[in-house]
């Protein structure tokens, strides 16, 4: 005898996979890791600290 299935939750499986699949596809194309950004972000914030330290006061 057949397996019982819910066709809904098979059809919201169908969809989390194509959304997953869709997203790392698009993380690959345009995006920049969490790591990459924070150190991107620290490299900004410690060029501008260097940058302002060095300004004269008049």
């Amino acid at each position: 005898m057949a397996e019982i299935v819910n066709l809904a939750r098979v059809k919201k499986q169908a969809a989390r996979t194509a959304a997953r699949a869709k997203a790392d596809e698009n993380a690959v194309k345009f995006g920049v890791t969490r790591t990459e950004r924070d150190r991107q972000k620290a490299e900004a914030e410690k060029a501008a600290r260097d940058l302002a330290g060095h300004k004269r006061e008049e």
